[in-house]
């Protein structure tokens, strides 16, 4: 990539007064400099140079989207508050209240340390988006910084680079596309991949510059041909231009389609920009009446925008010297929302009046998922918890690449894999939460059918039907699905739950003679992080067997929890209840009071698919069918076993943490505890990368009990990952 270049304040003036020629307006922009200039002072880039260089290139980035005075002069101070001397009243005394705000806004994301942590990844995440939720502007400067950082990032530890790369793919490309900045999103991804992957970067740079003339000159062939036809219908109002295919998206086809770099169709590309909608059909039937289009490449987004706002006509032809060219066609303000996306739809014009809550309405309005957006965030069922925030986002609005209809023609972008239920309740809850039935292209599917795009999806619903069931959870991919249905479920046992808890606290309450009222004050000080608000939330997780009554009571009684000694009682007890049941609870078929072990490398609980084998002196030791020790054993002494059925024996398995840090004990032992279950063993150690890996050894009843402590497991705060351990 080339070198950049630092821009000054008299290129960012100049580029502003492309679009702005109030003095008012300009005057504005120099000040925040001329402020920000004196603020940044003396500090320096890890490049060496002066810091300055950077707000000004973000805000320069800005006003070639045409973006409005306030957010230029909030970009070029958006590093003052976090960095400086600089606050929000001093932002706010000098500049606005609303320029302070953009600030402050662009600092509080700022301040989130990304890092591989999952959980404060999620966090960081989450706030970024609800910062974009509650002003767009936000995050048009950050992505405009992150731009900038990405431009500048050799002089960054090696490490640093790889995060960042990983961050911009994940979040701010995404985000980028959605708003439909292709530029921005192009070389972000560029950029990225090149840290990320340098080797893969510079190869795939290597096979473009190759053959980078012979390409060339194909393109002046091929449009010197449209040129000639184009003549023919006396098309005049037109341009054509050759188009380079950005790195990444070569890198996505070749390595993630297995294609090899010589079938990719579209490095060929040529646009052709035209002055009106109905030019648009005209040369497309020129091109496909003196070149052969290739089958089911033609796709009409001027008729069926993508839900970005991208319009264009895209055909794939044989052209000259017999190669594949993709082309383009599209009006000037077609392009010039592919380039810059909703930001031309707003570009600022000093004779409108412009306010945030303007730009809201007007961005929701255009972009609907931008309007989920805001629902999504302030749906708090969702917002208690930053992973399912973020999924959602991420899977159900940033991920969307296939397109629907509903019967009455309006497109519905869903992720792939999605199915009639996802589409159901994308379209609303109470659609989804009565969907008996559905038909696609009018012919009739069941609710758990995938979706491609092109698909009319109609839904029967009925009024009084049973609703959500677990099995539903299945048949959905998004989050926001999942997200309704678990609320559907939650609130119809929600009384039986409740009841439930109340009963077990009491009992506690009554076996510990406790006369200590449990208050609001009391649930917020001790539950709140667990997002428990009131005693009906906290009957509700009893009754779930997420939090134990003894922990309610310990608590209320003022008792610290000395994690380590209890957890000495516990383990002896549990061992004892261990070596006390040595029956397996095993049929081996056709064989009666058979020697039977439980092998010790796979623990085996109820509900495992299992398999004996005849061992020499030691009976039948029954295993996992997935061990990985029995692949080397001999099949012809392989012997059919089962499960008894319901018992109340109990048997031990593993399960592997892994955390933040080491203060969840105390919670991991309540949870378990929660449960019914036991622990026989724990043994923790921190890595060098600073998180940490807990191993329990636990009795469980069977497997769906043990499904239950993961899951309650994985609601613990600073907990990344839970799953079982058999190595």
């Amino acid at each position: 990539m080339s070198q950049v270049k630092n821009v000054t304040i008299d290129d960012l003036l100049e580029s502003c007064r492309k679009y702005l020629k109030k003095d008012e307006n300009l005057n504005l922009i120099n000040r925040a400099y001329n402020y920000a200039l004196l603020k940044h002072t003396g500090q320096f880039r890890k490049s060496g140079e002066p810091y300055i260089i950077h707000p000004l290139a973000v805000a320069y980035i800005l006003s070639e989207l045409s973006v409005e005075p306030v957010t230029i002069a909030a970009a070029l101070l958006h590093d003052t508050i976090e960095d400086t001397e600089a606050s929000f009243d001093d932002i706010k005394t000098n500049f606005s209240e609303d320029i302070a705000y953009l600030v402050e806004g662009v600092t509080k994301i700022n301040q989130i340390t990304f890092d591989s942590k999952e959980q404060a990844l999620a966090e960081t995440h989450q706030k970024m988006l609800l910062a974009m939720a509650n002003d767009i502007r936000i995050i048009l400067i950050k992505l405009a910084d992150r731009l900038h950082n990405m431009r500048t990032m050799d002089a960054m530890p090696r490490e640093a680079q790889i995060r960042k790369a990983k961050e911009t793919l994940e979040i701010y490309a995404p985000l980028a596309h959605k708003l439909g900045m292709f530029k921005i999103k192009a070389e972000l991804e560029d950029r990225a991949l090149r840290y990320e992957n340098p080797d893969i970067y510079y190869h795939i740079s290597n096979l473009i510059n190759a053959k980078k003339a012979e390409r060339e000159n194909l393109i002046n062939e091929m449009i010197h041909a449209l040129e000639e036809h184009f003549k023919t219908i006396k098309l005049k109002k037109y341009e054509i231009k050759g188009r380079i295919k950005n790195i990444y998206s070569i890198y996505k086809k070749m390595y993630e389609k297995n294609r090899e770099f010589d079938d990719i169709y579209d490095l060929l590309a040529i646009r052709i920009i035209v002055d009106k909608v109905e030019t648009c059909y005209q040369a497309l039937g020129i091109i496909h009446a003196h070149f052969v289009p290739l089958p089911k490449r033609f796709k009409d987004y001027i008729a069926v925008p993508k839900p970005n706002l991208y319009q264009s006509l895209h055909t794939t032809v044989v052209g000259v010297n017999s190669e594949i060219f993709e082309i383009q066609i599209r009006t000037k303000a077609m392009d010039d929302v592919a380039e810059v996306g909703i930001a031309a739809h707003w570009a600022y014009k000093e004779n409108k009046t412009y306010s945030k809550d303007k730009v809201q309405f007007e961005m929701a309005t255009k972009l609907k998922w931008y309007g989920e957006l805001l629902m999504l965030s302030k749906d708090q069922d969702i917002n208690k918890d930053a992973h399912e925030f973020v999924d959602a986002v991420k899977t159900d609005l940033l991920d969307t690449n296939i397109y629907v209809f509903t019967p009455k023609g309006e497109v519905i972008a869903l992720p792939n894999g999605a199915t009639v239920l996802d589409y159901a309740y994308k379209i609303h809850t109470d659609v989804g939460n009565n969907a008996i039935g559905a038909t696609i292209n009018n012919k009739n599917v069941v609710l758990d059918t995938v979706l491609k795009t092109g698909d009319v999806v109609n839904i029967r619903t009925q009024k009084n039907s049973a609703g959500p069931s677990e099995d539903w959870l299945k048949k959905v991919t998004t989050s926001h699905a999942k997200a309704k249905i678990k609320n559907f479920l939650n609130n119809k046992y929600r009384d039986e739950l409740i009841e439930r808890g109340k009963e077990e606290l009491e009992k506690e309450i009554i076996a510990q003679k406790v006369n200590q009222e449990i208050t609001g004050e009391f649930i917020r000080k001790h539950f709140q992080r667990q997002g428990i608000e009131d005693i009906f939330d906290l009957y509700v997780e009893i009754g779930k067997k997420i939090i134990s009554p003894k922990t309610v009571v310990a608590k209320l009684l003022g008792k610290e929890y000395h994690y380590e000694e209890n957890l000495q009682k516990q383990i002896l007890k549990s061992q004892r209840i261990e070596k006390a049941n040595k029956s397996t609870g095993i049929i081996v078929s056709g064989v009666s009071n058979a020697d039977v072990k439980l092998g010790n490398c796979c623990n085996c609980i109820p509900g495992d698919p299992i398999v004996g084998y005849i061992s020499k002196g030691n009976g039948v030791i029954v295993h996992s069918i997935n061990c990985k020790n029995i692949k080397e054993l001999d099949k012809k002494r392989f012997v059919e076993v089962y499960w008894e059925g319901n018992s109340d024996r109990k048997y031990s398995c593993r399960i592997k943490i892994l955390s933040e840090n080491n203060t969840i004990f105390a919670d991991l032992i309540s949870t378990i505890n929660a449960s019914n279950s036991s622990i026989l063993q724990l043994q923790s150690n921190q890595k060098e990368d600073g998180l940490v890996v807990t191993k329990i050894k636990i009795l469980v009843r069977n497997i769906e009990e043990l499904d239950t402590i993961i899951a309650n497991l994985n609601k613990i705060k600073f907990v990344m990952q839970v799953e079982r351990d058999n190595n």
